[in-house]
């Protein structure tokens, strides 16, 4: 295991460690104007939701590493604390890099990266037509975190209109994170695109609780073949299958198994490959009747 202590690394080190450890980073499409009316258009992975009541979002476009410079869009937001923060897809990624280029204050990154501006209802910074979801949004507070080289600066954002694609909405009017096809910020050049191969579902204990580590069986919290992922995912049941469902699936599904492995071990391990296939697959009461059976001979 490295350890690093952070100040004794050059920041621009520094900066890669933290950008490729934390991550994928979700994008804010920040649109801002100066006191002159002018657009500017700029992307930050520093960004994500904070609350829902009231709704706060907070980006920060951090100083420059090189030249201590801060960026167009924190100078705008001191002078018109407003800020548009559009949704970046995988449809508009490489228009959203394009905008990202260090074009002079007073150019037009709507008009070098090809976007259309649409007026906002509540604010003054224009939207980016082709972004999927689009937050209006009042700067309620702007935090420096210092005045050095590579120092974030905290725009909290609270959102007071936001408008979304219906092409993106599901059938019961939700967001389909299938349709909107995210995409997100990793380190160096890399990015991230929430698609199928991508994403995968995980049911949220809110209102549930697991048994818990403590709770698995020996041979099965020490197997061999399983994960400690393997083991998260067995240790989120509420509560094991009882014994007449285990004997059954014995019978309709293991009968051959049994069977054909008189050795102990070898009976063991194939249980647990067969279980390992199953958490994969999600069938999770499956899987522990699989593993419950070894013990049900």
């Amino acid at each position: 295991m490295l350890t690093l202590d952070p100040k004794l690394l050059p920041i621009p080190k520094l900066h890669q460690y933290l950008l490729g450890a934390i991550g994928p980073r979700p994008i804010a499409f920040a649109s801002t104007v100066n006191e002159m009316g002018v657009a500017n258009l700029a992307p930050f992975s520093f960004f994500n939701v904070f609350s829902a009541n009231p709704p706060v979002m907070i980006f920060s476009p951090a100083r420059s590493g090189r030249s201590n410079t801060t960026k167009d869009t924190y100078n705008n937001v001191k002078i018109i604390p407003e800020v548009v923060i559009n949704v970046v897809n995988y449809d508009i990624v490489h228009q959203m890099s394009l905008a990202s280029s260090p074009y002079a204050p007073g150019v037009s990154e709507f008009e070098k990266a090809g976007f259309t501006p649409i007026a906002s209802e509540c604010i003054r910074p224009f939207r980016v037509a082709e972004s999927p979801v689009q937050f209006e949004c009042k700067v309620n507070q702007v935090i420096e975190l210092g005045s050095e080289g590579g120092a974030g600066n905290l725009i909290i954002c609270e959102v007071v209109r936001f408008h979304i694609d219906e092409r993106v909405l599901s059938e019961d009017g939700m967001i389909d994170q299938h349709k909107i096809d995210l995409v997100s910020r990793m380190g160096g050049n890399w990015y991230c695109r929430a698609d199928n191969a991508a994403m995968f579902e995980i049911k949220k204990p809110i209102t549930t609780c697991g048994i818990g580590f403590d709770q698995l069986p020996h041979d099965i919290k020490y197997s061999k073949v399983l994960s400690g992922n393997d083991l998260g995912f067995l240790a989120g049941i509420e509560e094991f299958p009882n014994e007449t469902d285990v004997n059954e699936y014995k019978l309709l599904e293991l009968s051959e198994l049994f069977l054909s492995l008189d050795n102990h071990q070898e009976l063991e391990l194939a249980l647990h490959k067969r279980a390992k296939v199953l958490i994969e697959g999600q069938n999770l009461e499956e899987a522990w009747k699989c593993l419950l059976s070894f013990n049900n001979r």
